[in-house]
């Protein structure tokens, strides 16, 4: 057994995760983050996108980096990665 427990899939999508994990990027208390909140606006920049979907990707998780880009919200995000793949 791990000393730390690795975060299964569901985890690492909702909304209260996405914040934490966006808060440690940017240096803020999730609950600094609302979830209508531009994270670019707050100091998310692109290669912290990069490092996140790479991290979902490697968790197993379908994730486009435009598609995190062009709404780069909590809520937008949650939803995204709640949604089934489609098909591109």
């Amino acid at each position: 057994m791990s000393a730390t427990p690795e975060l299964s899939t569901p985890d690492l999508t909702t909304a209260d995760s996405l914040r934490a994990q966006v808060a440690d990027l940017i240096g803020v208390d999730p609950a600094e983050i609302d979830g209508d909140a531009n994270l670019v606006f707050l100091g998310l920049g692109s290669l912290e996108m990069m490092r996140l979907s790479t991290k979902w990707r490697r968790a197993g998780l379908r994730v486009v980096l435009a598609e995190l880009a062009a709404v780069p919200t909590i809520d937008a995000w949650a939803a995204y990665l709640a949604a089934p793949p489609r098909v591109r």
